[in-house]
């Protein structure tokens, strides 16, 4: 940053601290207040057990700006989109469709493509970023993109796509902090940064928010804080902006707690959670049309594994977590709880103790029934009734060989499981992963769980993007499709259990899978990007798939390939490198 900025921008600190002066304290439900003043705010952090972390400095440094343009979407298409949590809550991503064109980030750009019709594909344009690209959202004639600059600056940038071939920049909005989150709720977009709450010779450098070039501090009096947390070390601001009203301004909000390490988001509230020993401490925060206000904070006992782990239902909110217990082993002290608070986040209902000496490794809520899988040596895939909010029961639990990384709906009556297979040790209480499993659970029976069906991918050291990040996914049930990217793994026949194979193919599975055929799950066929055999170069790594009418378009960081949905006869390729 130039000298003359640097001197701006510190004076603006200054000012900021004699601005916030006030004689009254704001107080909202639950413990969260607002500081009456920035010295009550600096007296806050200086009693905090966590100051030591406080003593760096940050600018918000220059934002360059960005031209663009394009879009033009075609009524009648059936085309597959993100796959989110909640339904009405988009979630940005890498790459996103609008049934015509396709918007994927490589490298430092946001590459634009004519996707449909096949035989049309082509590259349109690339916007190019001086910085380091996250995620993006499209919503009608509109691109928000999210990126981070060296100075870990969040920066969101919209653009115009009435025209593809040269997209028109419309507006930024630069967030003092780095990318945490972001959702989309019909016009307004979520964003959530987060921010160390440096302290540096009496001066706290308070969170910093630029619209269009002009920047504003947020207040101290504006910062809400939270007396449960005992490590307040961060500041998390949520903005909310309207993607189509160039003029309107943001909406923020800024809590100082811990560092948020998972986000669930309904169609009415933004919960953080935060990790704090072994607890969660849990924020409510309401919000639509783009207004956003703090309600209530909360917490449970136990870490929260991501954003599955969460759920709002019928006024309720659900929690499933790994806690310690007394014992001598830290594995074997663990146990998983659940946990249903109200809307003001008190705990009305819980289980605890659940499979002690054993993790959860994915969970998912769907209307009254949570899924939960822990893992030690088996995958005991527990189906728990939260018809009765303030009386959780387990209804029916399975034991099975490996564990589900990830669950997913396949219709009421049946969940897809994506995790690893596994084998027992020799000796000891515990297993070896082996390859990527794929299962198909019957829930028909709650109290009987079933394992109808499932396909094993590789050895031992194959993955899936699918196992971290549920966007990977992609699954139609009116098509009996499911597709995930996989990294194909192969190991000796001669080698022991725990011996890790050699990385040999990349690329994405193409399954079949119908309740109606009598092998559930069927292989249709493969795809990969890897050229020349280099199965080591990321670049070609597949990592999302989606459709548009009868084409399969998967998507790596240097190409899209393009084949027919009916025998993955291939249509044709793009390079997007350029």
């Amino acid at each position: 940053m130039k000298k003359g900025k640097s001197i701006l921008l510190t004076t603006l600190v200054v000012a900021g601290a004699f601005v916030v002066l006030s004689p009254h304290i704001q107080y909202c439900s639950g413990t969260l207040n607002k500081f009456k003043s920035y010295f009550e705010l600096i007296r806050f952090l200086e009693q905090s057990k966590n100051h030591h972390y406080m003593h760096y400095r940050e600018s918000l440094g220059e934002v360059r700006l960005l031209d663009m343009d394009t879009y033009q979407a075609l009524d009648g298409v059936d085309y597959s989109q993100t796959n989110i949590q909640v339904e009405g809550v988009d979630e940005a991503d890498i790459v996103k469709t609008d049934g015509t064109y396709i918007y994927a980030i490589s490298s430092k750009n946001v590459v634009i493509v004519k996707a449909y019709p096949a035989e049309e594909a082509a590259v349109l344009s690339r916007i190019s970023f001086d910085g380091s690209l996250k995620q993006i959202f499209i919503n009608d004639e509109r691109l928000v993109v999210f990126y981070q600059n060296e100075t870990q600056t969040t920066i969101a940038n919209i653009y115009n796509l009435q025209n593809n071939t040269s997209p028109i920049f419309e507006k930024q909005i630069a967030i003092d902090g780095t990318y945490f989150a972001s959702r989309m709720i019909g016009d307004f977009v979520y964003v959530i940064v987060r921010k160390n709450a440096y302290y540096y010779n009496g001066t706290v450098n308070l969170p910093k928010i630029c619209f269009n070039n002009e920047r504003r501090i947020v207040r101290a009096t504006e910062i809400y804080y939270s007396d449960i947390a005992d490590y307040p070390c961060a500041f998390t601001t949520i903005i909310s902006f309207n993607i189509h009203d160039d003029n309107e301004e943001p909406i923020d909000k800024t809590i100082l707690s811990g560092w948020s390490t998972n986000i669930y988001v309904s169609m009415q509230n933004i919960y953080l959670a935060i990790t704090n020993n072994d607890q969660t401490i849990l924020h409510r925060i309401q919000i639509g049309n783009g207004e956003i206000s703090y309600v209530a904070d909360g917490k449970v006992q136990g870490r929260v594994l991501n954003q599955f782990s969460m759920d709002e239902h019928n006024g309720y909110f659900r929690i499933a977590t790994t806690s310690e217990m007394i014992g001598s082993s830290w594995l074997l002290n663990l146990q998983n709880n659940l946990y249903v608070l109200n809307m003001d986040l008190e705990t009305i209902g819980m289980i605890e103790e659940v499979a002690p000496g054993e993790l959860i490794h994915s969970a998912r809520f769907m209307g009254d029934v949570c899924y939960l899988v822990t893992f030690r040596k088996v995958d005991p895939f527990f189906a728990i009734d939260l018809s009765n909010p303030a009386n959780p029961r387990i209804l029916g639990e399975l034991k099975i060989t490996g564990y589900s990384n990830y669950l997913h709906s396949y219709d009421e009556n049946h969940v897809i499981g994506v995790g690893k297979e596994t084998v027992s040790a020799e000796t000891g209480d515990f297993s070896w992963y082996q390859g990527v499993k794929i299962s198909l659970f019957d829930v028909t029976d709650l109290t009987e769980p079933k394992e109808l069906a499932k396909y094993e991918i590789g050895d031992r050291g194959s993955d899936s993007p699918v196992l971290s990040d549920h966007k990977a996914f992609l699954f139609s049930k009116e098509r009996n499709l499911l597709v995930i990217p996989v990294s194909v793994a192969k190991a000796d026949a001669k080698a022991p259990s725990w011996a890790t194979g050699e990385i040999v193919w990349q690329g994405a599975y193409v399954f079949t899978i119908s309740l109606e055929l009598e092998e559930k799950i069927t292989l249709k066929g493969t795809i990969t990007h890897v050229e020349n055999g280099n199965v080591h170069n990321a670049s070609y790594h597949a990592t999302r798939a989606l459709y548009i009418n009868d084409v399969l378009y998967t998507i790596s960081e240097s190409k899209i390939k393009m084949n027919s949905l009916l025998d993955l006869s291939e249509i044709g390729e793009l390079n997007l490198k350029g």
